[in-house]
């Protein structure tokens, strides 16, 4: 298993890196300089990427090796994955060897067992870099090897720069690769790295626009502790994050913002799931607070100009593309400010310090013993009262629909989004069908609910965008007529949605 943290670098700053006075106390020799090519293979149909494998040839000096790397996860920049290594004789794998090495049941495994595959594999892109190593020797006996990469990512047509630093762990604790990496942040910016060579590689060969990411179907195991459970779930939010995130450097994507603010709301859930038995640090849940505030301002406002006053259609009203071009220059510049938050130190360190949490046992000593009898039942016992508390609360907040105001209204919308998240988190402990069904209803709840909230909310903004350009009062004033007329419209179907929630069920 290969344990690597990668990080990205501006070229401005690869010499104060290089310089670093960690780098210089804990190498154990001068750094190596020295280039080589990595040549990526896979077939016309890019079978050994959809199995989540990458394989390469990489040149160093006269020697030749082969890496097949298979099983990735990484959610903050740590990457974990199976790894299978050879030399070979030249430019291309050969794939009699890595068959000895790789067990037929390995994710990968048949693929690279079977003779139409070999036959069909080619050349699909090159990386070629200027390479240079530290073999590092941590104070607590840990051996890292740091890299610094500096080249291209190349195909036929397209090219991509490449300038990252690398910390694989080769023995000891990882938390030691996450605490090296926040030392190195306090003197050189740097950024999370989540794609591999191979990712960027192949998203190089798409040459498509970079596209938002929803969350992972997540799956736990009945046999799972509650603080195994956990960190899966918390891990999944934070892939959702940082995957959205890296599309957001890229490109101003609505969708991306979006869906990163799903991620964090999903992951304030989970924290608030299990906040009696796994405490966040009050400095963390803060910065998350940060982060959350940076992503929901925009958010709100692309809401109001792309979804909210377009769905009104009354274009032929004067002054009606006055207050949407508003909206879109708010939206666009608090965009600015979510996409200079995400290019950020303060980010950075926020999500090196959320995985060294995440690896770490800080607070779950609070974590109840059980008999070993009792473990196996301990996680969907908890699933099952967490989903019952968050369903009494729904109820409790629905009760009061008939003569609800914005305010309350908005309050149910949160119980049932939280209740849909948390279900969602323990859903593969319960009835495939059943549970599908009852995520559903819950999923029409809240989005009937969220229309009213988009509806509240874009109240407040043209409340705004009238304060800061009086001259358009007449038509903000007209659209929010309108909106409050739809919101009247709205509110029986609510109440509709609600009474066939009521009767939903989740399967034990």
């Amino acid at each position: 298993m290969e344990i690597e943290l990668k990080l990205l670098i501006r070229p401005e700053h690869i010499q104060s890196f290089k310089k670093h006075p960690l780098i210089r106390k804990y190498a154990q020799s001068p750094s190596i300089e020295q280039d080589q090519t990595d040549i990526y293979f896979d077939t016309p149909d890019q079978d050994l990427k959809r199995c989540g494998a990458g394989l390469r040839v990489r040149q160093a000096g006269n020697i030749w090796t082969q890496t097949l790397k298979a099983g990735e996860n990484a959610g903050s920049g740590l990457h974990k994955r199976q790894e299978w290594e050879s030399v070979v004789h030249g430019p291309e794998p050969d794939l009699h060897v890595l068959r000895k090495m790789i067990s037929a049941h390995a994710a990968c495994g048949e693929l690279i067992s079977s003779h139409k595959i070999a036959a069909r594999l080619r050349p699909i892109f090159t990386a070629t870099v200027r390479r240079t190593s530290w073999q590092l020797h941590l104070p607590a006996g840990d051996e890292i090897e740091c890299v610094l990469d500096q080249g291209s990512i190349n195909n036929l047509a397209y090219s991509a720069p490449i300038s990252e630093i690398e910390l694989e762990l080769k023995s000891g604790n990882v938390l030691h690769i996450v605490d090296f990496a926040l030392a190195l942040l306090e003197k050189v910016p740097l950024r999370i790295g989540n794609q591999s060579k191979a990712a960027r590689g192949y998203a190089l060969n798409s040459q498509k626009e970079c596209i938002a990411v929803s969350a992972k179907h997540l799956i736990l195991s009945k046999g799972m502790t509650i603080h195994q459970a956990f960190e899966a779930i918390a891990e999944n939010c934070l892939q959702q994050i940082q995957a959205n995130a890296a599309c957001l450097e890229q490109s101003n994507s609505l969708e991306s913002l979006h869906q990163m603010r799903i991620g964090l709301r999903r992951l304030r859930s989970a924290l608030e799931l299990f906040q009696e038995m796994i405490a966040i640090p009050d400095e963390l849940r803060q910065e998350l607070d940060w982060l959350s505030e940076a992503i929901s301002a925009a958010r709100d406002w692309d809401v109001l100009a792309t979804k909210t006053l377009e769905s009104i259609k009354i274009d032929e009203v004067e002054g009606y593309f006055d207050v949407k071009i508003a909206a879109l220059e708010k939206a666009a510049a608090l965009h600015q400010v979510a996409a200079k938050a995400i290019d950020s130190d303060r980010y950075t360190h926020l999500i090196l310090s959320l995985t060294r949490w995440l690896q770490s046992n800080d607070g779950r000593e609070l974590l109840p013993r059980l008999k070993t009898k009792d473990r196996k039942k301990s996680l969907k016992i908890f699933s099952r009262n967490m989903l019952e508390h968050d369903r009494r609360r729904l109820r409790k907040r629905g009760r009061q629909l008939k003569n609800a105001d914005a305010r309350a209204r908005h309050r149910l919308r949160i119980a049932a989004k939280k209740m849909r998240y948390d279900t969602e988190f323990f859903q593969s402990l319960y009835a495939p069908k059943a549970s599908k069904e009852y995520v559903a209803a819950l999923s029409v709840l809240q989005d009937s609910l969220g229309y009213l909230n988009d509806i509240a909310v874009g109240d407040e903004l043209l409340m705004e965008i009238d304060r800061g350009q009086p001259e358009l009062t007449r038509i903000t004033g007209y659209i929010r007529g309108y909106l409050a007329a739809r919101a009247a419209e709205e509110e029986p179907k609510v109440r509709k949605m609600w009474g066939k929630f009521k009767s939903a069920h989740l399967s034990k």
